[in-house]
């Protein structure tokens, strides 16, 4: 089993950013929605940046955003990577790729085995593919909701080149490694005390259940159906 890195999204402080990067985060990941309790300005966004330096890679989530401020992000920010969270099309991403010169990253929505297919869509334009789950239906932002959906549905394709969020916290992550072991991981909600608000005892319970999965490896077909089922 590889072992999956780890995205930490929606930081808003140095002091969360110094507590993941410590324990082994290998990106940490900033939001732009204004509906978001995560929301950054660009200039918070050049603050946190700068204090991250080289030491892991820094990824901006924004939600159908524009051109105007998509070239201010890449020029003032400078993220890695570009995580597009709205209702962007495959030619979109491709314009994104193209104006921006970052790396993209399209998040997909997932309910059924049907939107499972989008990923063919977008990977030849998108360069990672995130699965997260589906906002409720009283959710005003496309992710962060700390809901996730059925990971069985994941059995059904050869590659697990794709990063995983939705849900994820101390308690869920070791089925999100053992059972479904996909390239990346990106938690949010999850190691947070309120929407908004990273917690630092919450994130050592994570990366220490993290470890812990990781050092177990892989479970054996037949377990994974009786524990995670």
């Amino acid at each position: 089993m590889t072992r999956p890195h780890i995205k930490i999204c929606g930081l808003k402080t140095e002091g969360h950013i110094d507590t993941v990067l410590a324990r082994g985060c290998s990106e940490v990941g900033f939001v732009h929605f204004e509906r978001s309790p995560r929301h950054l300005s660009i200039e918070d966004m050049i603050r946190l940046r700068a204090h991250v330096g080289g030491r892991a890679l820094v990824t901006v989530v924004t939600v159908d955003a524009d051109d105007e401020f998509l070239k201010r992000l890449a020029t003032r920010v400078r993220p890695d990577v570009i995580q597009l969270h709205g209702s962007e099309t495959a030619a979109r991403v491709a314009a994104v790729q193209a104006l921006t010169g970052a790396t993209v990253m399209k998040a997909i929505p997932v309910t059924s085995m049907a939107d499972l297919e989008e990923i063919e869509r977008f990977r030849p334009v998108a360069d990672r593919i995130l699965l997260d789950a589906r906002a409720p239906k009283t959710s005003n932002i496309p992710g962060g909701n700390g809901v996730s959906f059925d990971w069985g549905l994941l059995d059904a394709l050869e590659s697990r080149d794709f990063t995983l969020s939705g849900g994820i916290n101390p308690d869920t992550i070791e089925a999100a490694v053992r059972r479904v072991a996909p390239r990346g991981l990106d938690v949010s909600s999850g190691v947070e005390r309120e929407p908004g608000v990273k917690d630092d005892g919450l994130i050592h319970r994570l990366f220490d259940a993290f470890e812990a999965a990781v050092e177990a490896g892989p479970l054996p077909l037949h377990e994974e159906k009786r524990r995670f089922a």
